[in-house]
């Protein structure tokens, strides 16, 4: 029998494109630029299995246009992208790569928590600028006062893998971490991580250091608004990796001009790409970083790998096992039977 057509978005590191041309005749979008959604639209039409990112929007009707569809394999960890109900009632599978980008995305945020604490991003700006050479002052003791993270609350929304990497970290600089989920921890696992439950607004009191780590849902858009912003201390700090909409990005602005809060630094945005004119990227008291919370070549080959274990899994008529509408193995069997 013919292979089935698998379409992938982009190109992928590693060899999982080589092991998948043997179960699947796959068609690689070339550009580095995601594919418009009238190509993503016609591609899924003619394919039997997708590799979707973030950025690929597989809504109702890419999935009720796409008959042959049998298996979306998305190249993330979230898969807000994707209308997963939609997918579940036409028999499709839907799976994403968690796990693997665990610790890559929590050495980020802690690459984030130093620089915008310790104001890293500025100060490289005050050599290369000249402005440091113009002080005529090699070192004074006021010159790029920053904030002490050694022995600092930090607060942690979301504490499911990354964030508890984050606080398993938070250790190692003698830290009191405070953590809000919708679903508490057992005792045990609080113990072991060292960790205290409190509800939202208790954290945003208390944090110096305000992480997130939460999916995006109805429930965490714009969770993060003006009101709990004010919430905050003047000399905290606010650190995104999870996803941009969580935190309102105009009540951000204005929490950072007017000085509601000391510092912010996001890897996620409302738009991404995120437009370089948006004021507030012109402000001093936030660092910003393409969406780079996975982008080692350890971990992004990791999740290639593990897309093409789901898709040929899939083939072999097995249930993936990072599968996330598992409802869909009452609709269909797995395979292209």
């Amino acid at each position: 029998m013919a292979k089935p057509k698998l379409f992938v978005t982009r190109a992928l590191p590693g060899n999982a494109l080589e092991r998948l041309k043997e179960y699947y005749e796959v068609t690689l979008w070339q550009e580095y630029r995601a594919p418009p959604y009238e190509v993503l639209l016609e591609k899924a039409k003619e394919s039997d299995a997708l590799v979707t990112l973030l950025t690929d929007k597989i809504d109702c009707k890419l999935i009720e246009s796409s008959s042959k569809l049998r298996i979306i394999a998305q190249y993330a960890v979230g898969y807000d992208n994707i209308d997963t109900n939609c997918a579940t009632n036409h028999g499709i599978y839907v799976t994403n790569t968690p796990g693997v980008l665990t610790d890559a995305t929590a050495d980020l945020t802690w690459t984030l928590i130093l620089a915008i604490t310790r104001r890293v991003v500025e100060a490289d700006r005050f050599v290369r600028s000249g402005e440091w050479y113009k002080t005529q002052t090699g070192w004074h003791p006021t010159m790029m006062l920053g904030f002490q993270v050694s022995g600092a609350t930090i607060g942690i929304i979301g504490m499911g893998r990354i964030g508890q990497a984050v606080a398993r970290r938070a250790k190692g600089f003698n830290m009191k971490v405070i953590y809000y989920d919708i679903i508490r921890l057992p005792e045990d696992v609080e113990s072991s991580l060292g960790v205290k439950y409190v509800d939202l607004e208790t954290l945003l009191h208390e944090a110096d250091i305000v992480t997130i780590h939460t999916p995006l849902t109805p429930e965490t858009e714009n969770l993060i608004n003006e009101d709990r912003l004010k919430l905050m201390k003047k000399t905290a700090y606010l650190v995104n990796t999870a996803r941009g909409r969580i935190i309102n990005i105009d009540a951000l602005y204005k929490a950072l001009k007017e000085g509601w809060i000391a510092g912010a630094a996001l890897d996620v945005f409302p738009q991404e790409p995120f437009p370089p004119d948006h004021p507030i990227l012109k402000l001093d008291n936030i660092i910003v970083a393409p969406h780079i919370g996975s982008a080692t070549w350890q971990t992004r080959t990791k999740m290639a790998d593990l897309v093409a274990d789901n898709l040929i899994d899939f083939y072999e008529g097995k249930v993936p096992s990072t599968l996330i509408n598992k409802d869909v193995v009452n609709v269909r069997k797995p395979g292209f039977g």
